[in-house]
């Protein structure tokens, strides 16, 4: 039988297909076992074993691209170990004890800063807070008023600060004491944070302008008197009428008399006040209830100086000691302070009037120009009012005695340089803005601050410099007079002597000063029992640490004896225009300038905002 080969060959089919398994197990062995014995392939054998064992391939899939498996495994495993070496670096930076960086060493300036503060403490009248840090002070003069005979309606006068080394309450010359105070703070803040002394000074501050606010009807919006002392200085009595100077006693142990001086024509202290009262409602602008209160009690102050003419100090025991020349400068200097506190141009437009800058000498010129002090504070105005035309520059009808004192401000600093002969120099470098008169570091001292200031306004404003004459000098000038002179006061002089006091190692050891001189040994020393500490010989048994002595004479001779208070004896007014320079010129000068703006504060736009633009067209 015969069949079909698909393949195109003849099939035959026989009965011999149907052989036994015996007869194909035969038949097996004739094949060639040469032909058995060659290897299959890979097909051949997935036809005969079905799916054997796949290898590892050599590559891996990511979805998007294929890479080498060595590569992915290195990677992977590169990966693990940075994490693992990471979190290991992480967790020993956590454990270890960290070494924080120490802030460079303050510089001296900061250092004769935090000391010069700590003077105000000492002053302080009256309940002294826990926190004032001078052990051999205390509680002292807690009846003034309240015991006066003279009639005064105020009868809480307690608190405040002591002019000087006496006990007496001084308040025109404290109250230009706490106006350069809040000037310096509105200026420079910033520094004062950085010098760890910003609520220091403001605590300072406000322990004065507190006392301020009993010392006239603060609540009222019109008086007819204010108080101008506490205490009395005249010895023409002699130890039959036991006063503040008299006497030589602690401030604790005072048991005479302390009279209340009350005047009603009295414009210069009036102004000086609502000065210290504006400046320092600057200054508490963020308290908004007690700033409010000090430019209510500036105002009603403003008010009385302007209605009832006429100095303080005439026929009063103050003019021995603190004569006022004239009030006119005081109404320049309170005006400026007025607008500043207020907005109201009212105040600006009287600060910059043309008559009373006559009045006050500003074209007058003379041997005392440019001196700014506790009597003539013409100077300081005419800065003040220079930074109000260098930042805001309001025009008309301000601008004529405006550029007028920008170009009197120049002049005068000018003056302060060495390369002029305004003020003659002693050997040794300090300027004589008091003319070889005693007690001359008071007037050094502003004029410093001044300096330091207006080279900060100019560098504030891009200003590189300004003109003396033909010749340019630049700012670095300024602060160079500024330094040399404050660099005197720490030590740089030909006595090799710090006239602040805890200040280096060589300051004067007999300040003129009744609470430093006496022990505090539980002994009350009457009036003249205390006159064996005034006249001792060794050094006081206090350190009254910050004061600024009187300073040295016109031949940078010092004496330091306790009895001659012309070389030995600070003032308020006099540290608190060393505070003032001393943080002008503390810190970097170059990451801590001046606060431009906070000044400014109450001040409105100078230029009405201009309208919106109108609606766009539509047809």
């Amino acid at each position: 039988m015969y069949g079909r080969d698909p393949w195109g060959g003849p099939l035959e089919i026989n009965n011999a297909d149907s052989a036994t398994d015996d007869d194909r197990s035969r038949n097996l062995n004739d094949f060639d076992k040469a032909a058995l014995s060659r290897p299959l392939d890979e097909t051949q054998q997935s036809w005969l074993l079905g799916p054997g064992e796949q290898k590892k391939k050599k590559y891996v899939d990511l979805g998007c691209i294929i890479v080498s498996r060595k590569i992915f495994v290195w990677t992977v495993g590169l990966i693990l170990a940075a994490g693992f070496i990471a979190g290991f670096v992480t967790l020993i930076v956590k454990t270890v004890p960290r070494h924080h960086k120490h802030p460079p060493p303050p510089d001296n300036y900061t250092i004769a800063l935090q000391k010069a503060l700590m003077f105000f403490n000492a002053q302080k009248s009256g309940k002294l807070p826990k926190h004032n840090n001078v052990s051999w002070r205390g509680n002292s003069c807690l009846n003034d008023g309240k015991a006066d005979k003279s009639g005064a309606v105020l009868k809480d006068l307690v608190g405040g600060y002591y002019d000087a080394g006496d006990a007496i309450k001084f308040h025109f010359p404290k109250a230009f004491a706490m106006t350069m105070l809040s000037w310096s703070v509105i200026e420079y803040s910033a520094k004062y944070e950085a010098a760890g002394e910003l609520n220091h000074v403001k605590e300072i501050i406000k322990w004065g302008t507190d006392y301020f606010l009993k010392t006239f009807n603060s609540s009222a919006d019109s008086i007819s008197q204010i108080v101008s002392q506490v205490g009395k200085g005249d010895t023409s009595g002699g130890t039959s009428d036991p006063n503040d100077h008299s006497c030589w006693m602690r401030p604790e142990d005072i048991d005479y008399d302390r009279p209340v001086t009350e005047c009603s024509s009295c414009s210069d202290l009036a102004a000086e006040m609502a000065a210290a009262l504006a400046s320092a409602s600057i200054v508490f602008k963020d308290n908004k209830a007690y700033s409010k209160k000090l430019v209510h009690g500036a105002a009603t102050l403003w008010k009385f100086a302007r209605d009832q003419r006429g100095s303080y100090s005439t026929g009063a025991d103050a003019a021995i000691f603190y004569n006022s020349s004239m009030y006119w400068d005081e109404f320049v200097w309170g005006g400026t302070w007025m607008y500043y506190a207020t907005g109201n141009q009212s105040y600006l437009y009287l600060a910059s009037h043309p008559k009373l800058a006559k009045h006050a000498g500003a074209f007058w010129g003379g041997p005392d120009y440019g001196v700014l002090s506790w009597d003539n504070k013409l100077t300081g105005a005419q800065v003040l009012l220079t930074r109000l035309r260098l930042f805001l520059s309001p025009g008309y009808p301000y601008e004529e005695t405006l550029q007028t004192f920008h170009n009197q401000t120049s002049i005068i600093m000018c003056s302060y340089l060495p390369y002029f002969t305004s003020f003659n120099r002693t050997k040794g470098g300090l300027i004589q803005l008091n003319h070889g008169r005693p007690q001359p570091l008071q007037y050094v001292v502003n004029a410093a601050f001044l300096a330091a200031l207006y080279s900060d306004y100019l560098d504030a404003a891009d200003t590189p410099g300004w003109y003396c004459g033909p010749n340019f000098y630049s700012t670095n000038e300024l602060r160079k007079f500024a330094q040399t002179q404050i660099d005197y006061i720490l030590g740089q002089n030909p006595r090799k002597m710090s006239y602040l006091v805890g200040f280096g190692s060589r300051y004067p050891k007999q300040v003129h000063h009744r609470g430093a001189s006496i022990p505090k040994n539980r002994v009350k020393y009457s009036c003249t029992g205390g006159y064996k500490w005034r006249d001792a010989k060794k050094p006081n048994p206090n350190t009254i640490v910050g004061a600024m002595v009187a300073g040295p004479d016109r031949h940078d001779g010092f004496h330091d004896v306790r009895t001659n208070y012309n070389y030995t004896e600070p003032t308020l007014a006099g540290n608190a225009g060393l505070v003032a320079a001393l943080v002008a010129l503390s810190g970097d000068r170059a990451a801590t300038k001046i606060d431009k703006n906070t000044i400014f504060s109450a001040v409105p736009p100078m230029f009405p905002t201009p309208p919106p633009p109108p609606a766009p067209w539509k047809p």
